[in-house]
């Protein structure tokens, strides 16, 4: 099969031939519809997971995806073969003691596609713990949005809405307007919070943030201190000046983690969601003056998968995310491209035998 391989962290990453993977007893084999290519699958290649480090090289990234069951173990039960279906990128076990505290996000034996094992930049992945992580597709769902749904769109609905608690008519502001950031917008929007604050670098990016929902964004400048960026976020109205009801970080750089709790008012929430790199100086002194909650966030719950496909039926679309659909040669070179930028959106790879690109309006 065709699959996306890099044998150095941050090195080339080319599409080669390689065995297709073996079925595990309680696993399904998935040919690839569609993949996300994702900040974490860069952090991955660029050496800063530890699972990949511990797995070894070569590898194969990609962990946000779906596709149709081609094959299965003889103890999986649930599925069948020829099932459209999508696959959360944490694979809980069922039966470590967070998992039976119903805390899959947190699975002590958690498994990863694109992190522990192979990933799906590839035709063919093949799924371990099957019945208990992979779920069939509704007929109005398509590849392309249960994809999009994968990694960002689900880790989005766990901050917003489980981790943040988001309410309607609260006021909350979002550090980042990637994917991931862009996502929490639409969620919120579609929770009807009152005032929505993107925060970004990129006029585009929040030019992006301000269709999907924000209803104020501040562009700031690379290096501006965090507690000048926090500043602009509480000066926006008097409903402010304290801060947001909820502040999320969906970058994971230093200066917006520590910007997102400058942000936060006297008994609000801030979550850490964006993958962090590095280590940003958070002012406890005000998180214990002022009763914030800092909250990590990671990923999401399978069973929750339904609740996030209702949301597409009332027209909440993540499809709205994708900048652009592209060959498995291309999800390499956008990959590699995020040592330089973050694209617009997502960047979808739906061609796996292909040169063929087809961008997005």
């Amino acid at each position: 099969m065709n699959a996306a391989v890099y044998t150095s962290f941050g090195g080339p990453i080319r599409v080669q031939r390689v065995p297709i993977p073996q079925v595990p007893d309680d696993g399904v084999l998935i040919q690839v519809q569609a993949t996300g290519v994702c900040r974490s699958d860069w952090h991955g290649w660029k050496g800063h997971d530890g699972d990949i480090i511990a797995h070894g090289l070569p590898f194969v990234p990609g962990h946000e995806f779906s596709g149709i069951i081609v094959s299965k173990g003889k103890g999986v039960q649930k599925l069948s073969l020829g099932d459209r279906v999508a696959v959360p990128f944490i694979l809980s076990c069922g039966s470590c003691r967070y998992c039976s505290k119903s805390q899959p996000t947190i699975c002590a034996k958690q498994e990863q596609p694109g992190f522990t094992q192979f990933g799906s930049f590839a035709e063919y992945v093949a799924i371990p713990r099957a019945d208990r992580n992979v779920r069939r597709l509704p007929d109005h769902v398509s590849f392309l949005q249960a994809a999009a749904l994968g990694c960002r769109f689900t880790t989005a609905y766990r901050a917003v809405y489980q981790q943040g608690r988001l309410q309607e008519n609260q006021s909350v502001a979002i550090f980042g307007c990637g994917g991931l950031g862009l996502s929490c917008i639409m969620l919120a929007k579609a929770k009807q919070a009152h005032m929505i604050v993107a925060v970004d670098v990129s006029e585009q990016a929040l030019a992006k943030a301000r269709t999907l929902g924000a209803t104020h964004t501040i562009r700031v400048s690379p290096g501006q201190k965090s507690e000048e960026v926090a500043k602009q976020v509480r000066d926006i109205s008097p409903e402010t000046e304290d801060g947001v009801d909820l502040s999320l970080d969906a970058a994971g750089f230093i200066e917006t983690s520590e910007a997102s709790v400058y942000a936060t008012r006297p008994g609000g929430i801030m979550i850490q969601v964006g993958l962090p790199h590095g280590s940003p100086s958070i002012p406890m002194a005000r998180v214990a003056g002022k009763e914030i909650t800092i909250i990590g966030s990671h990923g999401f719950d399978v069973q929750v998968l339904p609740e996030l496909l209702d949301l597409i039926a009332t027209g909440v679309d993540p499809c709205q995310l994708v900048h652009s659909e592209v060959t498995l040669e291309q999800g390499c070179q956008a990959l590699e491209a995020m040592d330089r930028e973050s694209p617009l959106g997502m960047v979808m790879i739906t061609k796996f035998n292909s040169s063929i690109v087809l961008p997005r309006l």
